[in-house]
């Protein structure tokens, strides 16, 4: 028997690769290694690196700066589906980072991982490709593109999932995109309703909340509320109410179930199940602050429907809102007092409300959270507009004090509405005595500062509720709030615009206000608002109007027109018509020019000034005279107080100006002795360097006045007394003229003469003793005012001015015929009625 030979084994052939195990500490090897053409070191470095990036967010970053990401971006569409699976596991778990998502959306690689969701995919798959999708869906950018690229419908098919982290993913990107409303539509078109409301059953809570957070948004949309509604979804809602082991779900269902009630229909369908009293009956037990904070949203939602209003005073919401206001949580107090001011658009809950919730409002504006005082005072705005009765209950609740205080709140809805408030109450005579003597109008100075336009329109609309008063407007000009008035002006809100100018003409009812008005520009402002066919409103026609009547000089000179309730006064002048832009000066102003050949002022005074001495004294040189600010303040009088003397000054100004024009006569003797004991005083007072000017009285006008009262007042009718007061002008002014020889008649010297004489421009009518038009209408208007006797004073061009009167003519028995319209001649035939139109009306006015 032969040696056994051992047999030597086959070595390998040549071309093949031994295989070659590596043991890699470094994540840059595991990197390279995705450049491998093997699908099994594909899946190893995959997954090595889904358990590095596991660890961390220092991993990802490190992995990021590696390149990972390009690689593993190339082996999401790879041909084995392991090494595809173990890309989008790395992908879902990286994405968590910010950088990463950065980069995702550069490299766009929603579109692979929505075709990742196919249903032959894995599982594993599904769970961290909607993962990925979940974390990029933050951005708005990418919520386009899932849209654009179709991945609703795959998400929402995974809804289904028999995973649960599946389930959640989807559900969680999902309600990402949908705040997004064109989303919203798409997946209410996709029929998203009926898995949503599977997952309500889920055994996972995170799920059911998720779902609830996302049928939350979607349900803000109408439609989506209907589909809701078919589906039974508010039996799932009110069943995850009632049952108490998924009370950490009960704060999102309300806010779901505050969506659905702010449809009518909806709303009616609960009621008849009898699910509104299920819903109030577990409110009223509950004392979460976010399930009473979210009750309390949704009713504030659900009354802004009428009807749905009615639904809820009938199951008494009420109860619940006023409880709600007793809470020790800010953030309930707010709702609450948000659905009181909600519900205050039903007469019956206002009423409820009122009585019994705005003393705990009022208590609310003394909190120190300045939301909570914004609330209360907003429910109070509401529950005390047209509403007598709330406003007094707000008074006697002694709600006034804090609401001054709210004035000067941090919030700008706070002021706002506790001006409003205030504005309500003044309504009632007590409040507003009251709340006048908090100082409103120095408090109103703050919120008319504001640069908030819903402030500074409450603020002017409360000025013009209280500058009724004058006390009120007293304390407004010297709070300074009138120049802040008439800088509101200028606002481009149309609100505030309209009610500045109400404010102003408010404001503008007394003299001295008006006066201040103008010397601050709002004159021109109106002008320049009226002008425009856009700003112009109805309450700024009215404001320049009331500023205009209560300054006569400068309406006048700007309009031209003074109507027959326009009474000229004491101290009225008329400089001619300026033109648009022009500044009006005050006859203090005019009198310290120099003597010009300009037309002259003519100045009205038929007041008898204290101390008249003086102007005996200065007899010598008849110039204008000054006196002090003191003595100028004590005779001035207001208007009314003006027109309340005017019958004495009537009967006694006539024998006291002709005593003291006497000089020579029987009371020589005392008179010196007169002049010894004042002129001391007064010149003391005209030394000082603050002086005043003060114009003079004119006598001759007084004189005229008295005269023309005694013989024309007694006629019986009105006719007769304009015949004659107008033969009475023309008497005094020249006589009549012919009309042929009327460019003969000579009036301008005389005019000079008296400014020379009296060294100054202005020249007081009773001393024109040839008057041409305008000299014999003005003078005509103001003995006609004096006596009672209506007229309007017009003026023309070139020197034209005439007066208008209104008459009823005689009419058959039982008949009332209109008042007919007349000029009065006062130049060619002194006394003739022309009627207006005619053309004899038309010549006397034209040249």
């Amino acid at each position: 028997m032969g040696k056994k030979v051992k047999k030597e084994a086959e070595s390998p052939p040549k071309d093949v690769f031994d295989p070659l195990l590596i043991e890699s500490k470094t994540p840059a090897t595991a990197v390279l290694m995705l450049s491998s053409p093997e699908n099994e070191v594909l899946a190893k470095a995959c997954d090595a690196l889904y358990k590095f990036a596991s660890k961390g967010d220092e991993n990802k970053l490190t992995l990021l700066g590696l390149g990972a990401l390009e690689h593993l971006y190339k082996l999401l569409s790879h041909e084995d589906p392991i090494v595809r699976r173990n890309a989008v596991m790395v992908f879902g778990i990286m994405a968590s980072n910010h950088d990463v998502k950065k980069l995702l959306r550069e490299l766009d690689v929603t579109n692979s991982l929505i075709s990742q969701l196919a249903p032959e995919e894995d599982v594993v798959v599904h769970e961290f490709a909607t993962l990925c999708l979940a974390h990029m869906a933050v951005e708005y950018t990418t919520k386009v593109k899932i849209f654009e690229q179709g991945g609703l419908e795959p998400l929402i098919r995974l809804l289904g999932s028999p995973d649960p982290d599946v389930k959640k993913n989807s559900v969680e990107c999902l309600y990402l995109l949908v705040q997004d409303f064109q989303n919203r539509a798409a997946v209410r078109e996709l029929n998203v309703i009926p898995p949503l409301l599977g997952l309500l059953e889920s055994e996972y809570p995170v799920i059911q909340l998720l779902a609830l957070q996302t049928l939350e948004v979607i349900s803000k949309d109408r439609e989506t509320r209907i589909i809701l509604g078919e589906n039974k979804g508010l039996d799932f809602l009110l069943n995850i109410l009632e049952n108490s082991e998924l009370s950490d779900l009960h704060i999102e269902t309300l806010a779901v179930l505050g969506n659905c009630l702010e449809d009518v229909h909806t709303l009616q369908l609960i009621q008849l199940t009898g699910g509104i009293k299920k819903l109030l009956s577990f409110l009223e037990i509950s004392t979460v602050p976010g399930i009473q904070k979210n009750a309390a949203k949704a009713i504030t939602k659900a009354a802004y429907d009428a009807e749905i209003r009615k639904i809820l005073h009938w199951e008494e919401v009420e109860k619940f809102l006023l409880n709600l206001l007793e809470t020790n949580n800010d953030e309930v107090k707010v709702a609450a007092s948000q659905a009181i001011s909600a519900m205050c658009g039903n007469i019956d809950s206002k009423s409820v409300l009122g009585l019994q919730g705005i003393p705990q409002l009022v208590q609310l504006l003394s909190s120190n959270n300045e939301e909570v005082k914004e609330a209360a005072v907003t429910a109070l705005s509401n529950l005390t507009t047209a509403s007598p009765r709330n406003a007094s209950v707000v008074a006697e609740a002694e709600g006034i004090e804090p609401l001054m205080n709210t004035l000067t709140a941090q919030r700008d809805g706070a002021v706002a509405n506790a001006i409003a408030v205030l504005t309500n109450l003044s309504l009632q005579e007590p409040s507003r005595v009251s709340i006048q003597s908090h100082g409103i109008m120095r408090a109103l100075a703050g919120p008319l500062r504001s640069t908030n336009s819903q402030v500074q329109s409450k603020a002017a609309f409360a000025v013009a509720a209280f500058g009724c008063d004058a006390d009120a407007r007293t304390e407004l000009r010297n709070a300074g709030g009138l120049g802040l008035l008439i800088e509101l002006l200028h606002s481009k809100n149309e609100e505030v615009r309209r009610n500045a100018c109400w404010a102003l003409m408010i404001c503008a009812s007394d003299e001295l206000t008006a006066l201040e008005l103008c010397s601050l520009g709002a004159l021109d402002i109106l002008e320049e608002i009226n002008l425009s066919t856009k700003r112009k409103n109805k309450f700024s026609e009215a404001a320049l109007e009331k500023l205009l009547d209560n300054n006569l000089s400068q309406k006048y000179s700007r309009m031209g027109y003074l109507s027959s309730s326009n009474i000229i006064t004491n101290g009225f002048y008329d400089c001619g018509q300026i033109k648009h832009g022009e500044k009006f000066l005050s006859l203090e102003e005019l009198s310290k020019q120099e003597l010009t050949d300009r037309r002259a002022i003519i100045f009205i005074n038929a007041k008898p000034q204290e101390n008249v001495v003086v102007e005996k004294a200065q007899d010598v040189s008849p110039s204008l005279s000054r006196t002090s600010s003191r003595e100028k303040a004590s005779s001035v009088i207001s208007p009314i107080e003006e027109k309340q003397e005017l019958s004495g000054h009537i009967s006694k100004s006539s024998t006291r100006g002709k005593g003291l024009r006497k000089g020579k006569g029987e009371k020589e003797e005392e008179k010196p002795k007169e002049v010894i004991n004042i002129t001391p005083e007064v010149q003391e007072e005209i030394n000082v360097e603050n002086s005043h000017w003060l114009p003079p009285p004119d006598f001759i006008l007084m004189d005229y006045i008295n005269d023309a009262s005694r013989t024309i007042l007694p006629l019986t009718t009105t006719r007769e007394q304009v015949v004659a007061l107008a033969q009475f002008v023309a008497d005094k002014m020249g006589g009549p003229v012919e009309i042929e020889k009327l460019h003969n008649f000579s009036w301008e010297l005389q005019i000079s003469e008296i400014e020379f004489e009296l060294k100054c421009n202005i020249v007081p009518i009773g001393k024109i003793k040839r008057g041409t038009f305008y000299h014999r209408a003005l003078l005509f208007k103001v003995i006609a005012d004096r006596m009672g006797i209506g007229c309007s004073l017009v003026r023309g061009k070139y020197n034209r001015a005439w007066n208008e009167v209104k008459l009823v003519e005689d009419s058959p028995k039982g008949l009332l015929l209109p008042p007919q319209e007349y000029l009065v001649d006062l130049m060619f035939e002194p006394g003739c009625l022309i009627k207006q139109g005619t053309a004899k009306a038309d010549q006397y006015k034209r040249i």
